[in-house]
């Protein structure tokens, strides 16, 4: 009687273990850069909501918003604001507007400009109102403020009745974009 003891593995068991880590790979990477992508993308909005509680705070008329916008762009050279992954973030002093470009060679495989578009409304009890429209209104809606976010698609905000204003020319893939943005 013969006994017959197995040393290590097979070379079919060696060969499932790679193709199943393979596979696993496959789909693991992609979403994993989608994911860090997300992550930079979201230093941008961050950045974006010192942008919005200034507008919020100090435009209250046409004066003030232009003088608010102007005071924000003067900042880092002409930039707004700047961060590793931000290459600028500028306000529109005629809508309020904040514009918010990456900087694509530091967030990763996103196109060239992409930009994200923050449209100011105001929620006075029914439709939300344009900030800029509503300064001249007879009457001036009053309520809080809330903003609309465009990517790509543009749908949530569209949704919610608070479409972008002044479309980016190269907006942000909508799947690199927050849930508000997308």
């Amino acid at each position: 009687m013969s006994r017959y003891w197995q040393q290590g593995f097979t070379l079919v068991e060696l060969m499932l273990v790679v193709a199943i880590i393979g596979i696993l790979a496959a789909i693991a990477l992609p979403a994993y850069q989608d994911y860090t992508i997300r992550a930079r993308v979201s230093e941008g909005v961050a950045l974006a909501a010192s942008a919005k509680s200034m507008i919020d705070e100090n435009a209250h008329t046409p004066v003030e918003l232009a003088a608010t916008t102007t005071t924000w762009n003067a900042q880092a050279g002409g930039r707004g604001a700047v961060s590793k992954y931000v290459k600028r973030m500028l306000l529109n002093g005629a809508t309020g507007e904040v514009t918010v470009r990456f900087n694509e060679a530091s967030v990763g495989a996103i196109a060239a400009d992409s930009e994200l578009v923050f449209t100011p409304y105001i929620r006075g009890g029914g439709v939300p109102v344009n900030l800029a429209p509503n300064f001249v209104a007879t009457p001036p809606v009053t309520g809080p403020l809330d903003w609309g976010c465009a990517s790509a698609t543009n749908l949530v905000s569209s949704g919610r009745a608070m479409p972008v204003v002044t479309p980016s020319t190269t907006p942000l893939l909508a799947k690199f974009a927050p849930g508000e943005c997308r």
